[in-house]
């Protein structure tokens, strides 16, 4: 799947419990892709989705996937950065967890998600 279509997907969603679903299956098949074809799946510009969050998290996603493999990321993702910053846990103790471990990418783009929670999709 490529996160254009990834956000084809989020934008239909009803609710935030689906679209972590969708973003959790998008990074499984993401890892099972081969590596010369993984970039590719990310330089594409996603459609809105018509929730910032969600937009700046695609920017986040494609630019911390992208740097994992050693690459610049696309032009696209430097227009999607949130203020204030977003943090998709809802406890506290959760909160200051990603203050720690939120990798560069996400907390460049204001979204505060933990290492731990992406590699455990």
């Amino acid at each position: 799947m490529s996160l254009t279509r990834l956000a084809t997907h989020l934008a239909s969603a009803d609710t935030d419990r689906i679209r972590w679903k969708l973003v959790w299956e998008f990074l499984e098949e993401y890892r099972w892709e081969p590596a010369e074809t993984r970039a590719g799946l990310l330089r594409d510009e996603p459609g809105p989705i018509g929730d910032a969050r969600w937009d700046a998290l695609l920017a986040a996603l494609a630019e911390h996937l992208l740097a994992q493999a050693d690459l610049a990321p696309p032009a696209w993702v430097d227009a999607r950065v949130l203020r204030p910053a977003w943090f998709p846990a809802e406890l506290a103790i959760h909160q200051a967890d990603v203050l720690a471990w939120a990798p560069a990418a996400f907390r460049k783009h204001g979204v505060y998600l933990s290492v731990h929670d992406l590699s455990a999709a």
